[in-house]
């Protein structure tokens, strides 16, 4: 058994992954933090499998890009369990996550994710020879670079799709194609597909240095560093 977590968005889910399949699955919507569902989900989700945590044989995690307190959410429940437990953990692009089910499509994947201020979260892969290889890094960029794709027929899929589908017909017209499959758990069927071969291979991310992507800086600054204090005529000069 095999736990899936993925909190990328406000929309998140959770999973026990056995043999190829999702034994228990839960979902759920929040607009701030995932942490009030996803512990309780997750024991209800073990407890009605008549499962553990001691039971559990890996963690994979969608680790972004995403939000800045929902990926935490996740990433500190993913490594408090493997912390307590010492099962291995591995981490997957939330965007290679969101193309990889529809990998066998015939056509490029390009998944999208909203990133707010015009911007847009996006990468692309493709299935070639039976094999599944990523065309470009997970991007966070204007919309318009974007559109500047030209040439191939696209399948565009992701929760970013319905926020850009009218502007992606615009710029490519017949080339572009669309998913409109339910969201996460098409996010989290890829997590647990890409994350549990990993696993089963026998690999693993190490868990205190695995770091969440965001979509972008998070708005907390960093102290400035500190300036010694001087006093009487020689501060003034």
């Amino acid at each position: 058994m095999h736990l899936i977590i993925d909190t990328s968005t406000r929309y998140g889910a959770v999973a026990l992954w056995r043999d190829g399949v999702f034994v228990r699955a839960a979902e759920w919507r929040s607009e701030h933090s995932h942490t009030a569902e996803l512990m309780p989900s997750i024991d209800a989700l073990l407890s009605q499998a008549g499962e553990s945590v001691g039971g559990l044989r890996g963690i994979a995690l969608a680790i972004g890009p995403g939000g800045f307190s929902t990926l935490r959410a996740g990433m500190a429940v993913a490594k408090g369990l493997c912390f307590a437990t010492g099962v291995p953990l591995v981490g997957v692009s939330s965007l290679e996550a969101s193309a990889y089910p529809y990998r066998s499509t015939g056509y490029p994947v390009c998944a999208l994710l909203e990133a707010g201020r015009d911007l847009v979260a996006w990468a692309r892969f493709q299935q070639m020879d039976e094999t599944w290889r990523r065309r470009t890094p997970d991007r966070v960029t204007p919309v318009a670079e974007l559109l500047q794709g030209r040439g191939r027929h696209t399948l565009f899929c992701g929760e970013g799709v319905a926020a850009y589908a009218a502007r992606l017909r615009d710029a490519l017209g017949q080339r572009a194609h669309m998913t409109h499959q339910p969201f996460p758990l098409d996010r989290l069927l890829g997590v647990a597909l890409l994350g549990v071969a990993r696993l089963e291979a026998g690999e693993s991310d190490p868990v205190a240095g695995l770091q969440p992507r965001y979509l972008r800086p998070p708005g907390i600054t960093q102290p400035r560093p500190a300036r010694a204090v001087r006093h009487g005529a020689s501060a003034r000069r």
